[in-house]
Order: C-alpha cells, then structure tokens, then sequence
C-alpha cells in the first residue's frame, strides 16, 4: 500500500533537505556551511529542518548515506578496479564530502555519535563486493593469491580512505593514483 499524508510528505521533506545538504556540501564544504543554508533552500528554520532528523550529527550521518547511495546507483554492475578510480575522481571534484566523510568517520569511535552504526556497515557491504571483485580474479589467475581475498579488501579500503586524508591536507596529492598502484601490484603480470 502507498504511503499517504502527512509521514509520506514528511519523507518527501526529508529527502529534500538531505539532498539540498549533500548539494551545499559537495560545493561549499563541510566547514564553511551552515545548516541554516540548508534550511533556507528548503524553505524551513533550522529548527524546522532538525525536526527531520534526531541531531545535526544524524543529519550529517544521513548525508554520507545518501552520497553512498547516489554512488551505487551511478555503478550498478560494479568495476573494483574502474568504478573505484571514478569514485576517487568524484571525491576530488566534491571536497566537502571528503571533509565530511573523513570528520564523520573520526566521530564515529565514539559508541553514542550517529556514525557508529553507519560506519561498520558500509564498510561490511565495501567489503563484501571487493571480495567478490578480488576472489573471481584470483580464481582467474589475474591476481595473486598469497593474500587471502578478505584481507586484500581491508587493505584496498585502507588506502582509499587514507589518501583521502592526505588529499585533504595537500590537494596536490593524487587520490586515484595511489589506489591504481595498489591494485596493479597485486595483478599477476601477463
């Protein structure tokens, strides 16, 4: 049955903010914008836009899930090795989103911050799909197998994450390059 009334327009309203928020975000970035920003485009007070989410943290937790969401969707058969790249290519057009994935991903130690279960999730569903990507080459005989798949993940997912970090601190740093050179020692020659 469709949802009708005021819960199917209060989803209609918070998808517009989050999606006003991931737009201000991605051009002004995470530190220069204020939620009030995000408000005004949506026609609401600050206020009116918090009654939407439970604090500026889940709403800015909310943001990195629909950023996430919009990448799939972009990459719906999944290239580890093209899909990837484009990714880091996409980050480097959208700093505030790297700045707020990385200030997120800090907060999210912390058992009480709203990213604590978004984190280990994404995480767990990157995981999996680079395992797949990884384990099918290996099959393949395309990249070696002395490192077990599982492990080969963790490890690409760490150097996307971390040149990201560098990235944000020297935007000379090439954010797709690093990723590439990981994968291409990892491939058997041929």
């Amino acid at each position: 049955m469709a949802k009708r009334g005021p819960y199917r327009k209060g989803e209609a309203k918070r998808a517009e903010i989050l999606q006003a928020a991931l737009e201000i975000f991605a051009d002004e970035g995470y530190r220069g914008t204020s939620l009030r920003k995000v408000a005004a485009r949506c026609d609401l007070s600050l206020p009116g836009i918090m009654h939407y989410f439970e604090s500026k943290e889940d709403l800015l937790t909310q943001v990195l899930r629909v950023r996430d969401e919009t990448e799939r969707a972009r990459h719906p058969e999944f290239d580890l090795v093209e899909d990837t790249l484009d990714v880091m290519r996409q980050g480097m057009r959208t700093p505030g989103l790297v700045e707020l994935f990385v200030s997120m991903a800090a907060s999210a130690g912390d058992p009480d911050h709203p990213a604590h279960d978004f984190f280990p999730r994404r995480y767990e569903i990157l995981r999996k799909a680079a395992v797949e990507h990884i384990q099918k080459a290996m099959d393949e005989g395309a990249m070696r197998t002395d490192i077990p798949a599982e492990r080969l993940a963790v490890l690409l997912l760490a150097v996307a994450d971390g040149i990201q970090l560098q990235w944000l601190a020297d935007r000379t740093v090439d954010m797709q390059r690093p990723l590439a050179d990981v994968l291409n020692l990892l491939r058997i020659p041929g």
